[in-house]
């Protein structure tokens, strides 16, 4: 049995939209192409689709993501949804598609709006001289308080999934991508708000930026905040690191 669930502003595309995931093997234009997962772009009239094709699961997998555990497509697609709902920005979500064979999924994707114009928040962390760089940080950590505000926990909180758009007016938009793990709270703590924050950047002036932002929004101690914040950041960078020296050493007594 499958399940094909979407968006009802796009009812009336629900053909091309099927079609478009049906024949994501051989039509759409690749976007990206990841050892884990795929998208391609596909044109629907006046937007263009990106369709996201998840890894296909293990056995172990298969079985949970049926019975147990809602697939990452339908996580992103819901998590999209209720990040529309609260006014965070993110692609607007358009549908989701799982496969399932006689154990479980089989394949699953999700489809949402392409975003034109834009760049990773990653940019501005490996570009010292990126145009307003100090500017974005800190609209980026107000957008970060926000959704801090509003109790998401974006738990892949990380350079690369936040798209940036610059406006006609010189301000500012940003696009939360990659959201198939979040969390949603009444109220946030502080420790795990600065944890959220641990993944963005490695750079000790960008943090400085960060941490006098956040000061400013939250009325909080801005040494407090900076210091947490920094040992947080150092204690993710060693594990970051440990993890890919492991790797590392696995590949090769696997040679």
């Amino acid at each position: 049995m499958n399940k094909f669930i979407i968006n009802s502003k796009f009812q009336s595309h629900k053909k091309l939209v099927f079609d478009a995931i049906t024949h994501f093997n051989s039509q759409g234009r690749v976007f990206v192409k990841g050892q884990r997962n795929t998208i391609k772009l596909f044109d629907l009239e006046d937007i263009t689709l990106s369709i996201k094709s998840f890894k296909k699961p293990n056995l172990i997998n298969k079985i949970a993501y049926r019975y147990f555990r809602k697939s990452k497509a339908r996580r992103s697609f819901e998590f999209a949804s209720k990040l529309m709902e609260m006014q965070i920005g993110t692609p607007q979500p358009v549908a989701f598609f799982e496969k399932h064979d006689f154990i479980g999924l089989k394949e699953s994707y999700y489809v949402c709006e392409h975003l034109e114009n834009v760049f990773e928040f990653r940019e501005i962390v490996q570009n010292e001289a990126f145009e307003n760089r100090d500017f974005i940080i800190r609209k980026f950590t107000q957008f970060t308080f926000e959704m801090h505000e509003k109790g998401i926990e974006f738990l892949d909180h990380s350079p690369g999934n936040t798209l940036i758009r610059k406006n006609i007016d010189g301000g500012y938009s940003f696009f939360l991508v990659d959201l198939n793990r979040m969390k949603f709270h009444e109220a946030i703590d502080f420790q795990t708000r600065m944890k959220n924050l641990s993944k963005i950047t490695h750079k000790k002036d960008m943090i400085e930026v960060m941490s006098n932002e956040y000061a400013k929004l939250s009325n909080g101690n801005e040494t407090a905040i900076f210091e947490t914040m920094w040992k947080l950041t150092a204690d993710f960078q060693y594990r970051f690191h440990r993890k890919k020296r492991i790797k590392k050493k696995l590949k090769f007594w696997k040679k």
